[in-house]
């Protein structure tokens, strides 16, 4: 099993991401995006919004498990972080998370 905030973690100092919604939903749009991941606590509408492009542009969206607070932990930013964008995994197998949890990941998030 792949540790989540291992990857992500990596992929944040070794590859190409973005924080934030709205460069995640341009994202999503546009189809640039290798992987999405929002955190369990991401507003309704934002989510909403990322689940029916990432479907239409055909991109993993991941639920992280924690909060934004604790996604910006494991990101080491100083501002609470919604959703993140990846582009590039660099040295990080987080690509791999959405081949071995993709429904899993779907129901791994905070009270819907």
């Amino acid at each position: 099993m792949i540790d989540v905030d291992k990857a992500i973690a990596i992929a944040v100092k070794t590859g190409k991401v973005y924080f934030g919604a709205n460069t995640a939903i341009k994202s999503a749009k546009t189809g640039r995006a290798k992987m999405i991941i929002i955190a369990s606590n991401c507003p309704k509408d934002i989510r909403s919004d990322l689940e029916y492009y990432c479907k239409l542009s055909g991109i993993p969206l991941i639920v992280y498990k924690g909060t934004s607070a604790d996604l910006a932990i494991v990101c080491g930013k100083p501002f609470i972080v919604s959703a993140l964008t990846i582009r590039d995994p660099g040295d990080s197998d987080i690509l791999r998370l959405a081949e071995t949890t993709e429904t899993e990941a779907e129901f791994s998030g905070g009270g819907e």
